[in-house]
Formats: C-alpha cells, sequence, structure tokens
C-alpha cells in the first residue's frame, strides 16, 4: 500500500468530481467578482490603503503560520514604499523584512510573469538571506539535498516525534519541479484559474523541493494564481490570513490528501471554502477604511501638523500598544515637549481622550 500521493503510479494526474464541485466554485467566483466590482468602485486613495493592509495582513500571517512574527510596522512601511504610497514616517526595516515583502510582491505585481526555477531560486533566496533558518545552516536558492535525511514533516516532542508527511526523495526532486513548472505556465491548459491556484498549492508543497520555506512559497504561488483569475496585481483578500485562522483544519485536510488518492476533491472544497471566507474577511478591512475615510472627512476644515496627521492615522489603521508622549516623540522623531504639544493640542479639540490612569503611565487613544 502507497502511503504518500507521490508514490501512485498515476502521480501527479489528479483528478476530481466536477459536479460537486459546481456550487462551491460558482460561489467563490460570484463573490471574488463582488469584492473586486466594490473596491473598484471606491476612490483611489481609499483603494490603495485597502491593498496595503491586505498585503501587509497576507505578509504578516503567512509568516504566522511558520512560527515568525514580523514587525507590523516594518512590514507595513516596506510594502507602501514597494507600491510609491507616502504612509507619513517610515518606520526603518531589516533586510529579512525587505526580503519576505520583496518575495511576495513579485509574486502578485508579476503574475503575467512565467514562474521560472530562477525566479523561485531568487524568492528563496529573499526569505533566507543570511543562509540559515533560525540557527540551522541550509542550502539557499537551490532545491534540497537531503544530506541530512528525507525531508518530513514533523511534530511532537523529541523521541515521540510524529510523521505527518514526506516529501519525494532529493533525487526527484528537478524532474517534479520541471513538470510542475511546465503545468504552472501553459497558457492552453483548460482548469478555471481558482482550481488551478488550489492544485498549485497542493502540489508544489507536496513536491516540498526547499529545504525550508516551502509553506510561504506555496501561498505566494496560489495567490499568483489568484491574480491572474482577476488580471489584475491589486489584492483586497489574503488567503494566508484566512489559512492562519484555522491552520488546524489546514493541516488537517492537507495530511489527509497527502495520504489518500489522486481524487483531490475534497482538498477543492475546503480551498474554495477558505477562500470564500477570506474573501467575506475583506469586509472588515474595507469598513477599517471607510473608518479613516470618515475621520478625515469630519475634520477636512482643521489644520493638522505632519507629526499629528502621522501618528493620527496610526492610531486610526491600529496602533500597537498604548499611545504615549514617549512613543509620540519617538515615532515622530521630535522632542519631547514637542510631542507633549501636539498631545495636549489634540485633546483640547477633543481628538484624543487621556486615559484613566495617569503619571508616568499617562496614554491617549482616539475619541470614540
Amino acid at each position: 500500500m502507497k502511503s504518500y500521493i507521490h508514490e501512485r503510479k498515476d502521480w501527479p494526474n489528479f483528478h476530481w468530481d466536477k459536479e460537486r464541485l459546481e456550487l462551491p466554485l460558482a460561489e467563490a467566483h460570484y463573490h471574488q467578482g463582488r469584492l473586486v466590482g466594490r473596491m473598484e468602485e471606491l476612490g483611489f486613495p481609499l483603494r490603495s490603503e485597502a491593498e496595503l493592509q491586505t498585503l501587509t495582513s497576507d505578509v504578516l500571517k503567512s509568516s504566522e503560520i511558520e512560527g515568525e512574527v514580523l514587525d507590523r510596522e516594518q512590514v507595513r512601511s516596506s510594502i507602501a514604499r514597494r507600491l510609491g504610497m507616502e504612509t507619513g514616517a517610515s518606520a526603518p526595516v531589516d533586510r529579512h523584512v525587505e526580503g519576505v515583502v520583496q518575495m511576495m510582491l513579485d509574486a502578485t505585481q508579476n503574475y503575467r510573469e512565467a514562474l521560472t526555477r530562477q525566479r523561485l531560486f531568487g524568492w528563496h533566496a529573499a526569505l533566507f538571506h543570511t543562509g540559515y533558518s533560525g540557527m540551522q545552516k541550509i542550502h539557499v536558492g537551490s532545491w534540497r539535498d537531503d544530506r541530512s535525511g528525507p525531508m518530513q514533516v514533523i511534530s511532537g516532542v523529541l523521541g515521540r516525534e510524529r510523521v505527518h508527511y514526506e516529501a519525494p526523495a532529493a533525487e526527484r526532486v528537478g524532474m517534479e519541479m520541471r513538470l510542475f513548472l511546465k503545468w504552472f505556465n501553459d497558457k492552453r491548459v483548460g482548469n478555471d484559474f481558482l482550481l488551478k491556484a488550489a492544485i498549485a498549492h497542493l502540489w508544489f508543497v507536496s513536491i516540498h523541493p526547499f529545504e525550508d520555506g516551502n509553506g510561504r512559497l506555496a501561498r505566494a504561488i496560489a495567490d499568483m494564481m489568484l491574480a491572474r483569475s482577476e488580471q489584475s496585481p491589486r489584492r483586497f483578500y489574503s488567503m494566508s490570513a484566512q489559512i492562519q485562522s484555522e491552520r488546524n483544519d489546514y493541516y488537517e485536510i492537507l495530511e489527509k490528501t497527502q495520504r489518500g488518492s489522486l481524487d483531490i476533491t475534497p482538498w477543492f472544497v475546503w480551498f474554495l471554502g477558505c477562500l470564500e471566507r477570506a474573501i467575506d474577511g475583506a469586509k472588515d478591512v474595507l469598513s477599517s477604511v471607510l473608518e479613516v475615510a470618515d475621520f478625515w472627512k469630519k475634520h477636512a476644515g482643521e489644520s493638522f501638523n505632519e507629526r499629528q496627521y502621522d501618528m493620527l492615522n496610526r492610531l486610526l489603521k491600529g496602533f500597537t500598544g498604548k499611545l504615549t508622549s514617549s512613543k509620540w516623540a519617538t515615532l515622530s522623531g521630535c522632542s519631547q515637549d514637542t510631542a507633549i504639544r501636539d498631545i495636549q493640542d489634540l485633546v483640547r479639540r477633543d481628538i484624543l481622550v487621556k486615559e484613566k490612569a495617569g503619571g508616568r503611565s499617562t496614554s491617549y487613544s482616539l475619541n470614540g
């Protein structure tokens, strides 16, 4: 009996129940088209802000799935700069964050370009620019060689590990990836783009061609195909954020599929459902963007200096922690006295309110 999907003699000839997928596929297309149409009705500034928030969430959540927590302000600043957006004072960005952002944006902004071995090597090098994954030295920008043993997905403590999946041997990776890339880039292949996104994710992560980073690359590849489905580089929903929120279900369906037959209908059903839930979650992004627009519309006739404008936008878009005069001074690059004057001016205008705790812990928040 074959343990894994890639060991079956007809691998990778996936097949599925078309009738069972008709309804979920039609619903996913409907919600996808409705969201894109709704976003196009917004003005350019609101559309851009919605895209910035979505991409920031996508990068953060894709890394969180792998247990890596990135700095939100750094991610947002890096994306904004690369998309040519003005966001006030930019946070300094470390090289690792830049690499993660560069990889994700290349996949979605340049979705029309062919996916090649060298492009994947570049993405991998961007994710691991030091040549290390944590404290482990890895081969970067090349297929894995299994020098330390077979590539396995494992959970559990040392001595009581559980093997969820074992990928094809390293000697097969080159051939497997040539087949995958030929399929991915073949415009004559008649599969629906949403189905191709689901297949691409499953197929790539099942080959597991790199020593590390395969999950993030698989999600970027799926996003690239989703961008092709919309014929647009603009992203208004995040599959990575949705996968992160239901990651237990994700790992369960992935393991069942990789240990099952080449009938991947259940994987499609889950993927399309996850996509629909991701699109539904975009309503939260849209709502927050409209709230920001309403705030500035309400205060359209008032005057704000550049520091106040920047800090109010930070508060409106989800400021992490409590806002104190010290944080204001640090983020705005001004003195403590200037920060206090800026804050007190906004308090007098009922835009900021002082929190109940006083003294050294005095903090402020938006009124209402």
